[in-house]
């Protein structure tokens, strides 16, 4: 994250200490209304907003005191914040809207007009919610499905009632994970996998720390299973909100779709 001093939030400003919220606002706030960003924004293996974006504006951590100092008409805080922080923000006087992280299709779109109507800027939301419609458009309602799992670094997978489970039914595939029995997010354990590969596999390729040298060995176990299954990268900040990054998601789940045989 960024160790460069942060300068002060301007007053009377829209400010968010979520990273989620940051890349809905970076889609449809106008200029000047934001004064501050979430710190997880100002770092590229967490950000969701674009960080060209976010670094043009201070950022905040998770503590409310430069919050209340500044003074600003609206914080957009989310479930990183603290009860501590959202109680002092109360006690403060200063308007806060919580918003948790959307677990359905719908309830991003019902969150993106949340936050368009509390910053005036339905218009944009409207258009943005438009574009989320048009990226998870159904590719096929019937005829061949092929399994498919998105496995995060951890070892989790996305099963059924996540939003990611609905992307992937929306991008013409099965989600896998019910074959192995696993719950909405789940741990699969390599052996369980390889005994049975289901035909795409997306996770991400490269990682930080320990969990880039599990990728990297993940990957080269992977390989052992040949042309039975297809990888395809799927970076995890992928999976880290709704909003715009469904659209980037979805990118990658339909080339996957049309690179497989009908």
């Amino acid at each position: 994250m960024s160790c460069t001093p942060q300068p002060p939030i301007p007053p009377n400003a829209i400010v968010s200490n979520n990273p989620c919220i940051d890349a809905i606002l970076a889609e449809i706030a106008a200029p000047g209304q934001i004064g501050a960003v979430s710190i997880w924004s100002h770092d590229p293996a967490s950000a969701s907003a674009p960080v060209s974006w976010a670094r043009r504006f201070p950022a905040l951590g998770s503590n409310a005191e430069d919050v209340i100092a500044a003074r600003p008409r609206l914080v957009l805080t989310g479930n990183l914040a603290s009860q501590g922080t959202n109680a002092a923000l109360a006690a403060a006087g200063i308007k806060s809207l919580p918003l948790g992280v959307p677990a359905t299709l719908a309830e991003s779109q019902t969150q993106i007009t949340t936050i368009a109507k509390a910053i005036n800027q339905e218009a944009k939301g409207a258009d943005l919610i438009a574009r989320i419609a048009a990226a998870t458009q159904t590719q096929m309602k019937d005829g061949n499905r092929p399994s498919a799992l998105i496995w995060q670094a951890g070892g989790f997978v996305a099963g059924k009632g996540t939003i990611q489970d609905e992307m992937l039914i929306r991008a013409g595939f099965t989600n896998a994970a019910a074959d192995y029995g696993l719950n909405q997010w789940d741990v699969l354990p390599m052996e369980m996998l390889v005994r049975k590969p289901p035909q795409v596999i997306f996770m991400p390729f490269e990682g930080r720390g320990g969990d880039g040298k599990a990728l990297l060995l993940r990957k080269r176990l992977l390989s052992h299973l040949g042309n039975k299954v297809m990888l395809q990268d799927f970076p995890d900040r992928l999976l880290f909100c709704a909003g715009p990054t469904i659209i980037a998601a979805m990118e990658r789940l339909h080339a996957a779709r049309k690179a497989l045989k009908p």
